[in-house]
């Protein structure tokens, strides 16, 4: 190995002018054939760092200290340069690697379009390189018709097909369980040492870096204290609370759901069943691939391809949004895994909070304001950051953001896909703490998707488990926890089964 770092940063720090501070001042070197760890809490600049290395900041952001990558800096490239590094140097794989992939192209094009040699037997190389089953027929799938893991293997491979020095991969196992997270790890080993290739993850996992890292940069956020509610202070979750009216909850009753693929239709769930109480916290757990994400959505109307019946309060549900009623619409919110793709880049945090409050809220113009620093407030932001616009933010902090603006609606039933899967443990807590508040002051019901068990022991009432698309068992918490145990319900079905 050399010893010659392939990057090295030195006193650098970012910031916006008059604005946040987005990376400390912080000093590393990167080696080939190594897994360079960064930690920190959420808006501590990991993801900053990352971009950092490939050259893509704010225009308007001051940098100071110094940035090599293979002797050059990359954000002071001119156009062409850059892009030349970034195809054939620098390789990044951002936290929702599933966003990037061509919905029309299957996993061998995507490859292809970017390898260096995109023959055949090439491009499936570098797919069972990342721990793909090629022999299933998995090239030919498109991305909606794959796991959240098997996305960003995908994506990895299509990275790894440029034959990068530097691998950039931001929060690589959010959202995954355990059985995949262990496979991401190895696999990263393997990459760094077969490749001599430099591998850097920014995560807040710290089985991860144990497993897999051969030393860590730790960040520390250089930020005002956050706001926080203090006891006894009303919560904003739902405007017009007063006047909110309980129902019988929400269910789903023999719910087959389909993903298309190409002109066919790949099952995904089979006879599910599912019920949550008012005021309730129901967890949804299962393998990755097992279709807890599919059941979300076929809830919150943005998955109409699927069978069977739903009911609000007793009541049959459109299985459409669009054909649902506006206040059937209000009550239920989702909260999705990946804020990034769901927030409006070119709105900021306070256009997109305003946005529900004039939809769903009996709220006059000059007020909206202040509900929306309310709105922050319940989710440990500062009012501040409603000028801030998304790609300022850290990813921890948009999920805030994402979660504000659901409870800007004053829903009665929150759905929530992996809303901690990016953060640290102390504001993962923060937020379930949060919901945990907000259900019982507002009796909301709450259904929340996770592998991240010990959460869910915690903050749950009931379990349904989902294995292979169907429900293996449901009941209360800890008794479901108890019977099942983590061997169960972290086994790695990604390989056969679409995306969850």
């Amino acid at each position: 190995m050399s010893h010659t770092p392939v990057a090295s940063v030195s006193g650098l720090a970012i910031r916006l002018p008059d604005g946040p501070v987005l990376l400390p001042e912080t000093t590393a070197q990167i080696h080939a054939g190594q897994v360079t760890a960064l930690m920190g809490a959420s808006g501590s600049g990991k993801t900053t760092l990352l971009r950092a290395l490939i050259g893509h900041l704010p225009p308007c952001a001051a940098v100071t200290g110094s940035l090599d990558v293979l002797g050059r800096t990359p954000h002071q490239l001119p156009a062409e340069e850059l892009r030349t590094l970034r195809r054939t140097t620098v390789a990044y794989v951002g936290q929702d690697p599933g966003s990037a992939l061509n919905p029309r192209m299957t996993a061998r094009r995507l490859v292809a379009e970017l390898a260096i040699d995109p023959g055949e037997e090439k491009v499936l190389e570098l797919l069972a390189e990342c721990r793909l089953p090629v022999d299933t027929g998995i090239a030919g799938r498109r991305p909606t018709a794959l796991s959240g893991g098997q996305q960003r293997r995908v994506a990895l491979a299509r990275a790894l097909a440029r034959a990068p020095k530097l691998l950039l991969l931001d929060e690589p196992t959010a959202g995954l369980d355990n059985a995949v997270r262990d496979e991401i790890a190895q696999l990263l080993r393997h990459l760094a040492a077969s490749r001599n290739l430099a591998v850097v993850i920014a995560t807040h996992d710290p089985h991860l870096v144990e497993t897999c890292a051969d030393h860590t940069i730790r960040l520390t956020a250089k930020t005002p204290p956050l706001p926080h509610t203090r006891a006894g202070e009303p919560t904003i979750a739902a405007t017009g609370a007063d006047d909110h009216t309980v129902g019988d909850g929400i269910a789903a009753h023999t719910i087959d759901a389909f993903f298309r693929d190409g002109r066919r239709q790949r099952p995904v769930l089979r006879d599910v069943a599912f019920t949550a109480a008012p005021g309730s916290a129901t967890a949804i757990i299962g393998p990755s691939g097992s279709g807890k994400t599919t059941l979300l959505r076929v809830m919150a109307g943005i998955h109409p391809t699927h069978t069977g019946h739903l009911a609000l309060d007793g009541r049959p549900l459109a299985s459409r949004v669009q054909r649902r009623t506006r206040e059937q619409q209000r009550r239920i919110q989702l909260v999705p895994q990946d804020p990034l793709a769901a927030l409006n880049p070119r709105h900021t945090v306070g256009q997109q909070l305003a946005r529900p409050l004039r939809l769903h809220a009996d709220l006059r113009k000059s007020v909206r304001p202040e509900r929306v620093s309310e709105l922050l407030a319940q989710v440990d932001l500062p009012a501040a950051y409603a000028d801030r616009y998304p790609g300022e933010l850290s990813g921890g902090q948009r999920q805030r953001v994402s979660i504000a603006r659901a409870l800007a609606a004053g829903p009665d039933i929150l759905l929530c896909d992996e809303v901690t899967s990016a953060l640290d443990a102390y504001t993962a807590a923060s937020i379930m703490d949060l919901l945990t508040r907000l259900r019982a002051e507002h009796q909301m019901t709450l259904v929340v998707v996770s592998h991240e068990h010990h959460l869910v022991a915690r903050y749950t009432d009931a379990v349904h488990v989902l294995e292979d698309g169907r429900i293996a068992d449901n009941g209360l918490t800890a008794v479901i926890l108890e019977r099942f145990g983590d061997r169960n319900l972290t086994g790695d079905h990604d390989q056969t089964r679409p995306c969850s």
